[in-house]
């Protein structure tokens, strides 16, 4: 791509970003699709074209998108994150929640540290009838997260029963 090509794709990316951003949704969509038609190679338009359906409420539109993104290197960390969440809870809300699972089993190993990816995780992993994995996995965001003062006096408590929901001391009779 030519240096003016790249200015011109930066300045009409930016300018699409913001139209998102403020509101004009269909518009940013409108010239996404045509910055796609313009540079169809580019990660980073493809998940924005990706992010714009989405926010449309056009989930299944924005599936190839964000394949697209993912598909090559040139997505800023925070952006291939944003777009592994966005692929993950698109398919989990059009259903295809082992795809979910798939997707959002892989970002949280590639960003273990965001919760925001493991909770979507722990909502999938209920769709596929994991309740109980879904159930550690949230407890251990919450009790990690939390600074609600309910929360923290009992950290210790729900991190061992994160670990172990099923368990019981003693043998159970009162």
């Amino acid at each position: 791509m030519s240096a003016a090509a790249s200015g011109d794709l930066e300045t009409l990316l930016a300018d699409s970003v913001r139209l998102r951003e403020t509101g004009h949704r269909e518009e940013a969509l409108e010239r996404l699709l045509a910055l796609r038609t313009r540079f169809p190679d580019d990660v980073r338009v493809a998940y924005q074209t990706a992010w714009a359906h989405d926010v449309l409420g056009l989930e299944a539109e924005a599936v190839p998108h964000y394949v697209d993104a993912l598909a090559g290197p040139g997505l800023s960390t925070e952006d291939r994150r944003g777009a592994l969440l966005g692929l993950g809870s698109t398919y989990r809300t059009l259903g295809r929640h082992a795809d979910a699972v798939a997707t959002l089993s892989a970002a949280t190993e590639e960003f273990p540290e965001d919760n925001a990816l493991k909770t979507f995780l722990a909502m999938a992993l209920y769709n596929v009838g994991r309740s109980h994995d879904g159930m550690r996995l949230l407890l251990t965001v919450l009790a990690a997260t939390s600074a609600d003062p309910d929360v923290v006096g009992y950290r210790a408590a729900i991190e061992y029963y994160a670990r172990d929901l099923d368990a019981v001391e003693g043998d159970g009779s009162a």
